[in-house]
């Protein structure tokens, strides 16, 4: 139970935060783009069993590897991509402390 309320807050509330907080004038827009990034979670589908609650997505599903990781984090720099960038590292980060429960 804590650990969904911590996964889904962090997913939820921080991208919440950073957008009223950074983007004040477009924060709706900045706001969906960061949940948009929830897309990266297709590559659950390609794993047997789809959901498994002991395993850690890092570096187990594709989008979720330490490569594209790094592709992220390169997404921060320009200022186009920043949102993508920051909406999927706060997910991997999210990802990464429900690994921590385990």
């Amino acid at each position: 139970m804590l650990q969904s309320i911590v996964h889904y807050g962090i997913h939820i509330l921080v991208p919440f935060c950073i957008a009223i907080i950074f983007y004040q004038k477009k924060w709706k827009t900045s706001f969906i783009i960061m949940l948009a990034t929830f897309v990266i979670d297709f590559d659950h589908l390609l794993a047997n069993p789809i959901f498994d609650a002991t395993r850690c997505s890092i570096n187990f599903h594709p989008l979720h590897s330490y490569y594209f990781i790094v592709v992220y984090v390169i997404l921060l720099m320009p200022r186009k991509t920043r949102l993508l960038g920051l909406g999927l590292c706060i997910h991997i980060i999210a990802d990464y402390i429900d690994c921590l429960f385990m």
